[in-house]
C-alpha cells in the first residue's frame, strides 16, 4: 500500500475525527467539556481556614526558613555533634568564636523580598542547644558570647518595622542542658559526663523559654516545633503560645497536632500522590542538597528542581518554607543568594498561578501535570519535565480563548484533537502543542488558559466555602 492510501485507510479508521484546533481557533464542537475524573481527597477545595487571626498564612503563602546557629562556624552542618560525631566538649567552644559581625537582620529580609517570599522562620534553638535570644534560663545564648547581642531581637525589630511575619523555630532536643534526656535515639546524643536527666524539669525549662520568645519580642507569626523524640502530649504548651500570640501558626512537630503539617524534603513521598490537601501543609526545603545550616563545601540543587518543588505544593494550597543557611558572619553566602534571587524572577512571573487559586487536576488523567483555577482561567503547571513539545490534558475537551506561557508571556499553541499515541477512545481532548521545552529545560514552566465560562466543569470543581472544608487531622 502507497502513503495515500495508508493515510486514507486510517482516516477511514476514525469515526468523525475532529479537526484540529489552532491557537486562538474555535468551533461549536469545542464546548463541550468532558466529564473529569473522580476527584480526590481535597480537590476542588481550599483546605479549611482557621477563621481568625491566623489566616494571614494563608495569604503569604511562601516563606523564608533560616537555619543559624554555632554549628556555621564550622561550615560542614548543623547537626556537627550527631552526624559528624565531635564530642560535646569540643563542639561547645565553638561559643566563644560566635561573632557575626556582618549580620545584618535587613539584608535577609531584602534577599527574602526578591526571592518573593513574604515570612520568616528563625532557628532560636536548635538541637546544638545554643540560643540566639537574650534568655535568662541558660547562660547558653549570644549575649554571653563575643558577639554579646540579642539576635532574635534584632530580627524581630526588622520584620515588625517592615510589617513581615516572624515565625521562631524551637528544637525540643537539646545537646546542651544536662536536663533534657539524652539516650542516643534519633537525633540524640548518647548520655553526657555530667547530665542529670529530668525530663519534668526539662519540660518546665523549656515553657519558660517559649513564653520568654512569645512575651519579649512583639507579634509572633507563628511557632515552628522540631524533633520531639519523647513523643509527649502536653496540649497546655501549645495553648500558652495561643494565649500569648493568638495569630501565631503552629506547626505539628510539638506537643500536639498543632495546624498545619510539614512534609521535609522529598522524605515522605506520599505527599506526591495526592493532587488535592485536606490538611493544612507547609512543605519546607533547603537550597543546599545536604545541610540546612551554612556549609562550605555544599552542593546545590537545581533551579529546575526548586521551582518544581515549590509549584508542586503551591498548585495543591500548600504553603512552602524554603532555607538558607548564613554563614559564621551572619551573612547568607553568594550561591545560595543567587539561587533565592532566581527562585524570585520564576516565582514573581508565575505566582498569579498560585494565589487565591484553587487544586483542579481532577480535570486530567495526566499525572505529571498540576492544574489550578482561578475565575474562567485554568494554569497548567508543569511540575514534571514534559519528554517533549506536547502535553495532553486528556480528557478535558474545552477549547480555550487563549493560552499564554507565563514565564515569559508568549501565546502557546494548542490542539482539541485526537492525537495517534491515545486514541483508544475516540474522543477529541486538549493538548498543549509545540511547546518551548528546550528554553525552559532549566525551570518549570506554567501555562494559563484563559476560557469564556467553566461553568460545565462540575461539582468537583466548584469552588467552596474554604470555613466549610473538612480539616482530615
Amino acid at each position: 500500500m502507497d502513503r495515500r492510501g495508508f493515510l486514507q485507510a486510517a482516516a477511514a479508521a476514525i469515526p468523525a475525527a475532529p479537526a484540529m484546533m489552532m491557537l486562538g481557533e474555535q468551533s461549536a464542537q469545542s464546548q463541550a467539556v468532558a466529564a473529569p475524573p473522580a476527584a480526590e481527597a481535597g480537590e476542588g477545595t481550599l483546605v479549611s481556614r482557621f477563621g481568625d487571626s491566623r489566616d494571614w498564612w494563608f495569604k503569604k503563602r511562601f516563606g523564608m526558613f533560616v537555619h543559624w546557629g554555632l554549628y556555621s562556624i564550622a561550615g560542614w552542618h548543623e547537626q556537627l555533634q550527631w552526624r559528624g560525631g565531635v564530642p560535646r566538649a569540643e563542639y561547645e567552644k565553638l561559643f566563644q568564636q560566635w561573632n557575626p559581625q556582618q549580620y545584618n537582620p535587613d539584608a535577609w529580609l531584602d534577599l527574602a523580598e526578591s526571592a518573593g517570599m513574604e515570612y520568616i522562620c528563625l532557628t532560636t534553638k536548635h538541637h546544638e542547644g545554643f540560643c540566639l535570644w537574650d534568655t535568662k534560663l541558660t547562660p547558653f545564648n549570644t549575649m554571653n558570647t563575643p558577639y554579646g547581642k540579642d539576635v532574635l531581637r534584632q530580627l524581630a525589630d526588622a520584620c515588625h518595622r517592615r510589617n513581615f511575619p516572624l515565625c521562631l523555630y524551637y528544637s525540643v532536643a537539646d545537646w546542651h542542658s544536662p536536663l533534657y534526656p539524652n539516650q542516643g535515639r534519633s537525633h540524640e546524643l548518647a548520655p553526657q559526663p555530667g547530665d542529670h536527666p529530668d525530663l519534668a524539669k526539662y519540660l518546665d525549662f523549656l515553657k519558660g523559654q517559649v513564653r520568654e520568645l512569645c512575651t519579649n519580642y512583639g507579634k509572633i507569626s507563628g511557632f515552628w516545633w522540631d524533633m520531639r523524640v519523647d513523643k509527649v502530649v502536653d496540649p497546655s504548651i501549645n495553648a500558652m503560645i495561643r494565649a500569648l500570640q493568638p495569630s501565631a501558626v503552629i506547626n505539628n512537630r510539638g506537643f500536639d497536632e498543632g495546624d498545619f503539617g510539614t512534609p521535609e524534603r522529598d522524605y515522605d513521598r506520599s505527599y506526591d500522590q495526592p493532587r488535592g490537601f485536606r490538611q493544612r501543609i507547609e512543605a519546607c526545603q533547603s537550597v543546599g542538597m545536604e545541610s540546612w545550616g551554612y556549609r562550605k563545601q555544599e552542593d546545590y540543587y537545581s533551579l529546575r528542581y526548586l521551582t518544581s518543588s515549590i509549584a508542586r505544593y503551591r498548585a495543591r494550597d500548600a504553603n512552602y518554607l524554603l532555607n538558607a543557611g548564613p554563614d559564621g558572619d551572619g551573612v547568607i553566602p553568594a550561591m545560595p543568594a543567587e539561587i533565592l534571587h532566581r527562585v524570585g524572577q520564576w516565582y514573581k512571573l508565575v505566582r498569579e498561578a498560585f494565589d487565591d487559586a484553587m487544586p483542579a487536576s481532577a480535570i486530567t488523567a495526566n499525572r505529571d501535570v498540576l492544574i489550578t483555577r482561578k475565575g474562567n482561567s485554568l494554569y497548567v503547571h508543569l511540575v514534571q519535565p514534559p519528554d517533549g513539545g506536547e502535553v495532553k490534558l486528556r480528557p478535558f475537551a474545552l477549547a480555550p480563548d487563549r493560552a499564554v506561557l507565563l514565564n515569559d508571556g508568549r501565546p502557546v499553541e494548542w490542539r482539541l484533537d485526537i492525537a495517534p499515541m491515545e486514541w483508544t477512545d475516540h474522543k477529541p481532548y486538549l493538548r498543549l502543542h509545540r511547546l518551548p521545552v528546550e528554553g525552559f529545560s532549566g525551570t518549570t514552566m506554567i501555562v494559563r488558559l484563559d476560557f469564556a465560562s467553566l461553568a460545565g466543569l462540575g461539582p468537583a470543581l466548584t469552588a467552596a466555602d474554604p470555613g466549610k472544608s473538612i480539616l482530615a487531622q
